[in-house]
């Protein structure tokens, strides 16, 4: 099996750029796959000097300081992951400096997902803020702690773009939309890696999964993803892409089948498309004993045939399992692999561990280590939380509440919750499991001093229990308002936390039932990691504060937006369905020749089911109120060759408050050769006025906004109208259009 027998399946779909027909503009996704990146001297002259075990040794990476040793007793090693503390990474460098031939530094990685030391909202929140610097400020602080800890790489940002709420890895994402999790992610990288990423605050940041992992079937962790090459390039593609360009030093292959090729054995993604197309000059690593489970995928017989797949397609580093260090030398020998493919890949290595500064600065300074979160650290993760959550409904402004009031009965299994406000992928840096986050109940005492402030549990998350109710139903009549916080535990979403149902666990919704029968007002806070199906919440509750997994002072922020220290502007970066059954359901779908319609039987719609999301993307509330209006195009035609167009609307706080408003432009091309979505956003900007204050919000559209991938991974532009449609959510009305000709 060689890397041209893999591209196979999928090259005969590769086609030709260029101009195709007549006012047809057309390119090609894929340059030459064989094309080598740039050389380093440094890196070079090292290789020159390697043995041809010291070259595989390079592509291995283990999870543990007894197998780190292990490998380092024979030279074999490459990079060590999950293994924390400073004097105790040291102690690996030691070993791999100075006590084998070559003297090549180790890399140390570990997922610093959304915090190290101090846990940042997790990702999906942070696609609610609708704002990069969010995610960017994340990746900053957490670059700052790792590094200073003995750390060099984190595994992250992830931006796997997904439609499927039942996926527990939706909390590690940005959402059910390319662009949102494009400009996130690319923000991302650049706060974990800065201008250089050999300074000791920055990490090397590594995009994953690679690639379509978001599209796994019924939302199962390590699923089969089934994708034709338009979806493949115009869906789940351009973060990728985006953070190739933005300078990410690693990707990371993710644990799917791609349209019946696993994806660590794939070349068309990996040699093609990433390498090829993109010109990624770094190294790819595997995810978690991948390359073995190309065995299980039945892509390989064995270890041999494993190896061989995964280090042909292009996957430079093998985490966990073995076989390229086992089977490399008779692989070669029997001609199944190349030297040019052993070399390409400690190639990409070396360089990377030369742009870290690894081999001037093996170690770390042991009195530096990053052991609790700072002062300035715990505010920006507090800012970040305030900027994330999303308020889904606010009847007769119960929201915000009075820092006057007399009392405040807390209500619901998470009132008290500490680490399950961190969310999923947290606690894994020192000191971050022992910086409990600041509860719901200590964030209300906090922010309203005065008032007497009760907790009562009332049931468990996901228990069958309701004897508490009775007590939960008497502290809310004796409160003057009730905050119920329900939701998901941290286990309940991440990595192999798929839920076949996702309404809310156990009894907590006749928790809810039970505090409206009190009578009294009452609000609810949602701490998830998924959108939930919570119709009865929508049906029954005054007011509903989405808060995610807010992080480490997630108490304060959710008390800084109840009471309007915050005035909520986050929007939802992905759609919550009325049922279970609805899924997927997203605003970018395709129209479909007969488009959902309630007055005809015969159209895409469920029989005993509202078409529609409950809470669509982009929808949020604020304690004030906004107008946009006064669309204006710059232009009414954009040329096919490099045309570009201004968009631009006024926005205006028409309220009594400050707040935030996010304007969002999504575009429609209603005919095309590849049937496209009824709507796509390609511009969005959150906005902060004062009461009354007006403000043009602009937008400038080129024809990389208006174009296409279709299935020949061939990006046209065609000619024709493209409609325009401005507003606060994906059922914005403000419409327009132009022509590309």
């Amino acid at each position: 099996m060689n890397r041209r027998s893999l591209l196979a399946g999928f090259g005969g779909l590769l086609a030709a750029g260029g101009v195709a027909s007549t006012g047809l503009l057309t390119a090609p996704a894929a340059a030459d796959p064989a094309a080598p990146p740039k050389r380093d001297e440094r890196v070079e002259a090292l290789l020159r000097k390697m043995t041809l075990a010291e070259k595989l040794g390079q592509l291995q990476l283990v999870g543990d300081e007894t197998a780190a040793r292990t490998s380092l007793a024979t030279g074999q090693l490459g990079g060590v992951f999950s293994v924390v503390g400073a004097a105790k990474l040291n102690a690996l460098q030691h070993l791999a400096v100075e006590r084998t031939r070559l003297r090549i530094p180790l890399i140390f990685g570990l997922d610093v997902i959304h915090g190290y030391t101090t846990n940042f909202p997790i990702p999906l929140a942070q696609g609610s803020s609708f704002d990069p610097t969010v995610a960017g400020t994340d990746a900053s602080v957490s670059a700052q702690e790792a590094r200073r800890s003995g750390i060099h790489w984190t595994y992250a940002p992830m931006m796997d773009v997904t439609h499927e709420p039942r996926w527990g890895r939706i909390a590690e994402g940005y959402g059910e939309d390319p662009y949102l999790a494009t400009k996130l992610a690319v923000s991302k990288v650049r706060g974990y890696q800065g201008d250089d990423f050999s300074s000791p605050d920055r990490l090397a940041a590594c995009a994953k999964h690679f690639v379509a992992y978001g599209g796994a079937e019924g939302g199962r962790d390590y699923n089969t993803v089934d994708v034709s090459v338009q979806r493949l390039h115009n869906h789940y593609l351009p973060p990728f892409k985006a953070c190739v360009e933005a300078g990410v030093a690693t990707v990371m292959a993710s644990f799917n089948t791609i349209s019946g090729s696993p994806a660590h054995g794939n070349g068309y993604v990996l040699h093609e498309i990433l390498k090829g197309g993109y010109g990624f000059p770094g190294f790819v690593v595997s995810d978690y004993t991948s390359i073995q489970e190309l065995i299980l995928h039945g892509l390989a017989a064995d270890g041999a045939d494993a190896a061989t797949a995964g280090l042909s397609a292009g996957v430079d580093m093998e985490m966990v399992s073995t076989n390229y260090v086992r089977f490399g030398q008779r692989l070669l020998a029997e001609r199944r692999i190349t030297r040019d493919e052993i070399d390409d890949a400690v190639r990409r290595i070396l360089l990377v561990k030369f742009k870290l500064g690894l081999f001037e600065r093996p170690y770390t300074d042991e009195s530096g280590e990053v052991k609790m979160p700072s002062a300035a650290a715990l505010d920006k993760s507090r800012q970040a939380a305030g900027r994330c959550m999303v308020l889904l409904k606010n009847d007769a402004q119960t929201l915000p509440l009075a820092k006057s009031v007399g009392s405040v009965a807390v209500v619901g299994p998470l009132g008290t919750a500490t680490y399950d406000l961190n969310g999923t992928w947290s606690g894994l840096g020192t000191g971050a499991g022992t910086t409990p986050p600041v509860t719901v109940v200590d964030g209300i005492k906090a922010a309203a001093p005065g008032a007497k402030v009760t907790f009562t549990a009332g049931c468990t998350v996901d228990g069958t229990g309701t004897g508490g109710f009775a007590a939960a139903q008497q502290a809310a009549r004796a409160a003057d308002v009730t905050v119920v916080v329900v939701g998901e535990t941290a286990a309940m979403s991440g990595e192999a936390a798929a839920r076949s149902v996702i309404d809310l666990p156990g009894v907590q919704q006749q928790l809810v039932a039970a505090i409206k029968e009190t009578g009294k007002p009452f609000v609810v806070v949602l701490i998830n990691g998924r959108p939930l199906t919570i119709p009865y919440l929508h049906e029954n509750a005054p007011a509903i504060l989405e808060a995610w997994a807010p992080g480490v002072q997630g108490g304060h922020a959710i008390a800084d937006v109840l009471f309007a220290v915050v005035n909520p502007g986050g929007k939802l970066p992905v759609s919550f369905p009325r049922a279970v059954g609805q899924i997927p359901i997203y605003y970018n779908h395709e129209n479909t020749g007969r488009p959902a319609d309630p007055g005809n039987k015969y159209t895409s719609k469920y029989l005993d089911l509202e078409s529609g999301p409950l809470y669509e993307f982009g929808h949020g509330l604020s304690y004030t109120t906004f107008r946009i209006d006064g669309l204006r195009l710059s232009d009414t035609r954009m040329s096919l060759r490099g045309g570009k167009i201004q968009v631009s609307v006024q926005v205006t706080n028409t309220g009594g408050r400050a707040g935030d408003e996010v304007v969002q432009l999504f575009l429609r091309d209603p005919v095309a050769t590849i049937v496209q979505p009824v709507r796509r956003l390609r511009g969005f900007e959150r906005v902060t006025l004062a009461a009354g204050e007006s403000r043009t919000v602009s937008f400038t559209l080129t024809t990389e906004d208006v174009g296409f991938y279709d299935n020949a991974a061939t990006f046209r532009v065609e000619p024709g109208k493209i409609e325009v449609y401005v507003g606060n959510s994906a059922s914005a009305a403000l419409t327009s259009s132009f022509t590309v000709g």
